[in-house]
């Protein structure tokens, strides 16, 4: 009942404002009758009732119940002359919008106070629901169901031992960490890793996320803040985890009043909760970001998150633990190849993997298989990348597909030539539902760094399906396949001259952080770097032109090829 108490208040409101008008307005509709005429009848003794509405009419109510509107002739004798007749004078002057305002005003002050006393209740009763949800999950999570990460892992060692036993940090004059700061891409662990804490720490977890605390209403956000903190000190030990912290923490920016802005009144207010914990008092505040150099610099000073940890993408190796932690409950073949599996998903996160084993699952329930194949997470891993195949591919002729055949054994050619440690995964003319005519997978093997020359011959693998082509169809008849490859070796270009610092000429150069108004020599700079390497792949294919068609004919018969037909291929 409660969950509709609001509902119902607004609409009574609305049904009395409704009856009130409608009273007002709906009155029958006084007749006109002129001053004399009024006299006449006053005095024969017709008149029953005079109201006096306001000072311009008279309703004049007779003993036939007739209704009649007569000018008020405002004299001071009126009153009497009209009792002294027989007539039962009152006196109404109501001003009917005066109502009506008063009424809306008062609705729109009700609603108001409804809605607040609604928000805030759902506030505290948010907070319980937090409280009470990570108590019960107090003891669940630990480091055992997080595969890799092992460096932050071996940096939150120190903190969870110093909330099980903070004499022993105590005794040597060791203060406890106010807080730890996660930060790295999304989908990497950063929400488990404080979980995990927790669990390892068996201390209670309270959990928000940083927009919880951004409302509309001025001071709700620090309510917040405060009540949570509360909460967590009764606990004596705890882990207060605040996700997307960015929300509420950004840099605030120089020289503007903001004092009452709420998001500036809710940093403020977690920034004195953190400064008045005392000295190991077992309570650790763990938050997350994947906008690190956002953050107002106030939440980074020493005294307040003074440890931030990097939770990064993992490597091949923690990539093969996450799949098999991810695999180990679920009914799987025998032969399953995760190392195949590991080297494949470069660049996929700890959620990017949960989510391709989840959807092989899916595809194994769908074809009716009691386990999950290689065949399956090989179609889950496709799915993720490019899509599902299209069915229907009734619209697409021979020369459309003539045309995606040679452009994409053009980036598969051009990968064998210049990026041989580079795996061609998958090479497919087949359309997929997310609008590609075909796509070529390409898996870099785990590198720390790039080199120039691999940077370089990487974005010649990228125009060398526009360079294929020009070849085989003429520069008149390129098409606008090409076009997020231009995206890509642009931003590369870009990235190459103005964050690297590697061309020759401008040098040790980043123009983002010298603001230096050099656009354009940097456009014609970058316009060189694309018609240099366009005409060097060119080149490249147009020596290999026997080859490209080779690969190009067992495309079409075949519509997709891997890594070892290519190699067959390269080799005849």
């Amino acid at each position: 009942m409660k969950k509709y108490s609001f509902f119902i208040a607004v609409c009574i409101f609305f049904l009395f404002t409704i009856l009130i008008v409608g009273y007002l307005y709906l009155q029958p509709e006084p007749k006109d009758m002129s001053y004399p005429t009024f006299v006449a009848q006053l005095e024969k003794g017709q008149v029953k009732e005079i109201i006096i509405k306001n000072d311009t009419f008279l309703e004049v109510k007779m003993k036939d119940h007739s209704l009649y509107q007569v000018p008020n002739p405002q004299s001071e004798s009126m009153k009497e002359y009209f009792l002294l007749n027989g007539a039962t004078v009152k006196n109404n002057k109501v001003n009917e919008n005066l109502i009506i305002q008063i009424l809306f005003m008062t609705g729109i002050l009700g609603i108001g106070f409804f809605s607040y006393k609604k928000v805030m209740s759902k506030d505290k009763i948010q907070l319980i629901d937090v409280n009470n949800q990570k108590e019960k999950n107090k003891s669940i999570c630990s480091f055992d169901h997080i595969a890799g990460n092992e460096e932050a892992k071996h940096m939150v060692k120190d903190i969870i031992d110093f909330i099980k036993d903070p004499d022993k940090y105590a005794k040597l004059g060791a203060k406890m960490p106010r807080g730890i700061l996660l930060y790295g891409p999304p989908g990497t662990g950063k929400t488990l890793m404080a979980k995990a804490i927790a669990g390892e720490s068996n201390v209670p977890f309270y959990a928000v996320s940083g927009s919880d605390f951004v409302q509309m209403y001025v001071g709700v956000g620090a309510s917040r803040i405060r009540q949570l903190f509360k909460r967590a000190k009764k606990s004596q030990k705890a882990v207060i985890f605040i996700d997307e912290i960015d929300a509420i923490g950004k840099k605030r920016s120089p020289g503007l009043d903001q004092g009452n802005d709420e998001r500036d009144q809710t940093l403020n207010a977690l920034l004195t909760e953190m400064s008045g914990f005392h000295d190991n008092e077992g309570i650790v505040v763990i938050a997350a970001t994947n906008r690190l150099d956002t953050l107002d610099e106030a939440l980074l000073r020493p005294g307040r998150f003074d440890r931030l940890i990097e939770i990064g993408l993992p490597d091949i190796n923690a990539r093969h633990r996450i799949l098999k932690l991810y695999l180990e409950n679920k009914p799987m073949e025998k032969d399953i190849d995760l190392d195949k599996l590991a080297r494949e998903t470069v660049c996929f996160s700890g959620a990017m993997l949960e989510n391709l084993v989840n959807e092989a699952a899916i595809l194994a329930a769908n074809q009716n298989s009691i386990k999950i194949q290689q065949k399956h997470l090989d179609q889950a891993f496709y799915h993720i990348i490019a899509g599902n195949e299209k069915k229907d591919r009734s619209s697409i002729n021979q020369e459309d597909l003539s045309i995606t055949a040679y452009h994409e054994s053009g980036h598969a050619l051009a990968t064998k030539l210049l990026l041989p440690e580079n795996k061609i995964s998958k090479v497919t003319i087949i359309p997929s539902t997310r609008g590609y005519g075909g796509f070529n997978i390409n898996i870099p093997k785990d590198r720390l760094y790039k080199t120039k020359q691999y940077i370089l011959n990487d974005i010649k693998v990228l125009l060398a399906g526009r360079a294929a082509e020009e070849l085989i169809f003429g520069s008149e008849n390129i098409t606008t396949g090409a076009s997020n490859d231009i995206e890509k070796a642009s931003q590369q270009i870009k990235e190459y001259i103005m964050k690297f610092g590697m061309d020759g000429e401008l040098g040790l150069f980043n123009n983002d952080a010298a603001n230096l108004n050099a656009d354009s020599i940097l456009l014609e700079k970058c316009r060189s770097y694309m018609k240099n390497l366009y005409k060097e792949v060119k080149h490249l294919l147009n020596t290999n032109i026997d080859l490209l068609h080779r690969i190009t004919k067992e495309l079409i018969a075949k519509e997709t090829l891997n890594e070892e037909d290519i190699q067959i291929l390269c080799e005849k």
